[in-house]
This record gives structure tokens, C-alpha cells and sequence, in this order.
């Protein structure tokens, strides 16, 4: 007798404000690739498909200081970064919930709020 093949696993369900390793690849252009982190920021009650709006975390380095569209990262245990990192919210996308590989930690409510205004600045919205 056949055995029936193991269920799936039910994919995460990232929340605002998570950080989580997530597969960027393959990228296309200058996109970000490889594993890395990244800030779910859609709200959680937002959107039907299997999807999460995600903010791109990369390595801190000072010329970022000047840039509006990155928000500082420092690493601390809540958060579960290693390094000083920066969001990088030129780079929001959706990306499907079969690209989370593990959560991290989560940002702190100002860090959230530092992310949205930066999103909010790139878009122009009042």
C-alpha cells in the first residue's frame, strides 16, 4: 500500500514590524539578491494574496547617513541583527510568503514609524 505523501508545511505569517531572513533570489538588475533581512511593513489586516510587503535590511555604512531613504538599524537582541544595518525602503517590495526563511526579532515601534515615514517620503505623499 502507498503512503500518502507528507502534508505540506503551512507557510509562515510574518507581522508587521518582523524582521525575517528572506530569499531575494534570483534578483533582476540592481536588485537586492541572497538571503537576507527584512522588515515586513504592510499592515497586517492589508492585502488577500500569500504576500508581505518587505523592506530590504543591508549593511550599515556612513554614506547612508545622508540618504533619507535609509533608516538605521543598530543591532540588539529584540531585533535579532548582528551588525549596524540599514532598511532600505528605495528597495520595497511584495515578495510571496514561500521566500521567508526564519524570523529574526522584531523593530521597535519608533523604528517602525522611522521606515513608513521614509517610504511615505520616497512616494511623495503629504
Amino acid at each position: 500500500m502507498a503512503t500518502a505523501p507528507a502534508p505540506s508545511p503551512s507557510p509562515p505569517q510574518p507581522t508587521r514590524g518582523e524582521i525575517w531572513l528572506i530569499n531575494f533570489d534570483p534578483p533582476v538588475g540592481a536588485e537586492m539578491g541572497k538571503i537576507r533581512p527584512a522588515v515586513v511593513i504592510n499592515r497586517d489586516a492589508v492585502g488577500r494574496l500569500p504576500l508581505r510587503m518587505v523592506v530590504p535590511i543591508t549593511d550599515w555604512k556612513p554614506a547612508y547617513q545622508a540618504l533619507a531613504w535609509f533608516v538605521y538599524l543598530k543591532p540588539d537582541p529584540a531585533n535579532g541583527l548582528t551588525k549596524d544595518s540599514g532598511a532600505d525602503t528605495f528597495q520595497l517590495k511584495a515578495v510571496s510568503l514561500r521566500r521567508f526563511v526564519r524570523r529574526l526579532g522584531q523593530v521597535s515601534g519608533p523604528q517602525l514609524d522611522d521606515i513608513a515615514a521614509a517610504i511615505k517620503a520616497n512616494v511623495g505623499a503629504p
